[in-house]
């Protein structure tokens, strides 16, 4: 087999990366010079050749027992055994994992055998997909690739070491889900096939939500992750809720897309590719992507004149999103975040349509919850607008006109990412009444006063609500 090294540009990316921590390149040579062979393995391979930046390191070390490997760590810091059974040591000056290669026996608990002279094909074969099974020694930069991983990136194909191994953890399958949309390959075959029928038990809802964030916070295009899933015949199985909203039918003047799933597919790459502060931000924009419109599939009606009608489906999805996050995560924050802009999700086309006055938009500034703001749901919003394309399945690169004034106009109120501050507070009141649940009534008023009429002197405003009680 012909090898092969990293040179040019990608030998230059990964040597920047290396000097990036701190004595790496001399650690890795001094494991050489020790008779072991110190392989870079897994996704920062992968991502080196995709051209795609990345951080974490994990490598990978042969010709080495723990003990030897341990001395030559310890020359470099303190060292600590992560996992000693498992074979791997942690340096206490770098962030990176030294495992040595080790044998895994079948089933739910597998017994494990550290075997430092392991062939690489047999090591690599634990891996889940070809693509994350090459490594690279830090050394020579030669690539290691037993299953031709490199040729399966650039065919844009998944494919599986080992079909066996494969199906033992159902882990896998989600990898599989966020590698379709992140990478936009296509598993083979065998994958496939292996994907439509295996077991997805046993694996927890932390790590699903991981496997999940990854295909909606790191994909251009997370609708062929989401796609593949109904293709394969288990959309209905683990997003019931959307997948109920294939063959609703929409109105065809506000949506000539199609259906109300095609829509928020194009929705969902809509918004993958708006800009947000925060991967927090963009991660609740994007399950609100998903599941904005789950209502329509119980509120869509057709009228006497042919229209279709969903008049208050933002709020029935709001228990549907509800209960869809509820498998998947524990994030209250995320939760939260997503039914709030679900359910006001039509507010900035409606604001600019009936020219809201300015106390609206400061009213509904303070209605939202933290960390939603008139930004993250204006940033929505256009993305909505955008995900209305009848001539292919990638949302219109333009629009959403009423929707960015609606943010111009946040941002003109100073609310864009904040709320107005109350001007009265609890102290202002102690020479009319004592602090109680009256005081917080009057307060309140207050607040609706001063956003209402714009007030903004304070003494105004407290005779102005005193002289309604």
């Amino acid at each position: 087999m012909r090898r092969i090294f990293v040179v040019g540009k990608k030998r230059a990316l990964l040597r920047t990366i290396i000097d990036g921590h701190p004595h790496l390149a001399t650690i890795v040579q001094a494991i050489h010079d020790a008779g072991g062979r110190a392989l870079l393995v897994g996704g920062a391979v992968r991502d080196l050749y995709l051209g795609r930046a990345f951080k974490d390191l994990d490598i990978e070390v042969y010709g080495l027992s723990l003990s030897a490997l341990e001395k030559v760590l310890k020359r470099f810091g303190p060292v600590s055994q992560v996992g000693k059974s498992f074979g791997v040591l942690r340096l206490h000056t770098l962030d990176i994992d030294w495992a040595l290669p080790r044998r895994d026996s079948r089933g739910r608990k597998p017994a494990v055998k550290i075997d430092p002279n392991m062939p690489y094909k047999d090591a690599f074969a634990r891996r889940d997909l070809t693509i994350n099974a090459m490594g690279l020694d830090l050394v020579t930069y030669e690539l290691i690739d037993p299953f031709n991983g490199l040729r399966d990136l650039k065919e844009k194909k998944l494919r599986t070491p080992d079909s066996n191994r494969f199906i033992e953890d159902p882990l896998r399958f989600y990898r599989v889900v966020q590698c379709v949309g992140r990478f936009e390959m296509k598993p083979d075959r065998v994958l496939e096939q292996l994907c439509k029928t295996m077991s997805l038990r046993g694996v927890s809802r932390e790590r699903v939500e991981m496997e999940y964030a990854k295909l909606l916070l790191q994909s251009a295009r997370p609708s062929l992750g989401i796609e593949w899933l109904r293709r394969i015949g288990r959309l209905e199985e683990l997003l019931p809720e959307l997948a109920a909203l294939r063959h609703v039918a929409q109105d065809s003047i506000w949506h000539p897309e199609g259906d109300a799933y095609i829509h928020t597919l194009q929705v969902l790459d809509a918004a993958a590719g708006m800009h947000y502060h925060s991967s927090k931000e963009k991660l609740i924009a994007m399950w609100t992507a998903l599941g904005h419109d789950l209502g329509k599939a119980t509120c869509s009606q057709k009228k006497p004149d042919g229209r279709i009608s969903a008049h208050g489906h933002e709020m029935a999805s709001v228990p549907l999103v509800k209960k869809l996050l509820k498998r998947i995560t524990r994030d209250r924050e995320l939760l939260l975040g997503v039914c709030t802009i679900v359910r006001y999700h039509m507010c900035p086309g409606q604001f600019i349509a009936h020219k809201a006055k300015p106390a609206a938009y400061k009213r509904l500034a303070a209605k939202l919850a933290a960390p939603v703001t008139l930004e993250l749901l204006g940033t929505f919003a256009c993305a909505d607008k955008r995900g209305r394309n009848p001539k292919g399945s990638a949302p219109l690169a333009r629009g959403a006109a009423m929707e960015r004034a609606f943010l111009r106009k946040a941002k003109e109120l100073n609310v864009l990412r904040s709320v107005e501050k109350p001007i009265l507070l609890g102290r202002d009141l102690l020479d009319v009444m004592p602090p109680g649940p009256e005081m917080g009534r009057v307060l309140k008023k207050a607040y609706a006063l001063q956003l209402e009429r714009g007030i903004t002197d304070k003494n105004t405003l407290k005779q102005m609500v005193l002289k309604k009680l």
